[in-house]
């Protein structure tokens, strides 16, 4: 990992990551679609607790930064499913570092601490 000094904050790799998949959702929705390519119904049923229009947001974030594809296919009722693109695949492998030390962080976290 290279640890180069940025010119901008904008310009930190910790920054963009996080600016991209920042917010309470985006990691919990590439994750569940790195277990295969899902309709929005699906998807909201995997997640949890995320109303329809937060979904819908962030979906449309995420599809807008090259993290997830959505493929409309024609018929009735008109049938979209979201997958990951290569670059949210590569993304959710590097995320898997961040998992890991949040699963150690928790179960060793004093809770009198917190």
């Amino acid at each position: 990992m290279s640890k180069q000094e940025p010119t901008t904050d904008a310009e930190c790799g910790v920054n963009i990551v996080f600016g991209l998949v920042g917010t309470k959702w985006k990691p919990t929705i590439l994750w569940r679609l790195d277990e295969g390519d899902r309709r929005f119904a699906e998807l909201r049923r995997a997640v949890g607790g995320i109303s329809e229009k937060v979904l819908a947001a962030q979906l449309r974030e995420l599809e807008r930064d090259g993290l997830i594809t959505r493929t409309a296919y024609e018929g009735f009722p008109l049938r979209v499913e979201y997958a990951l693109s290569a670059r949210g695949a590569e993304l959710n492998a590097a995320l898997e570092a961040v998992a890991s030390w949040g699963d150690r962080y928790a179960a060793t976290r004093d809770p009198a601490s917190a």
